[in-house]
């Protein structure tokens, strides 16, 4: 798992175990902004990205880790909040 933060303070993260290659997302004032994920289910992660704008980051995390991808041991938004834990 790999995050990377360009100048413009957009973070980029590779999940790990997921269809999603990406996830892009900022922090602003500990709330989650911008998230975008790259592959995977394309119109659930846009919807998840949308409902989770400007939230917080401990209620993110609080209500997406753990969720499982049928018999995967993790999904992509597990692996988002994996993504944002170090920015908490």
């Amino acid at each position: 798992m790999k995050t990377q933060q360009p100048q413009d303070d957009t973070i980029t993260f590779v999940p790990q175990g997921v269809c999603s290659k990406l996830i892009q997302f900022k922090v602003k004032d500990g709330c989650l902004h911008d998230v975008h994920f790259t592959g995977g289910c394309p119109g659930n992660l846009e919807g998840i990205g949308k409902l989770i704008e400007g939230m917080p980051l401990n209620v993110v995390a609080n209500r997406l880790k753990g969720i499982r991808c049928g018999r995967k041991a993790t999904s992509c938004p597990d692996q988002l909040v994996q993504a944002i834990e170090p920015y908490m």
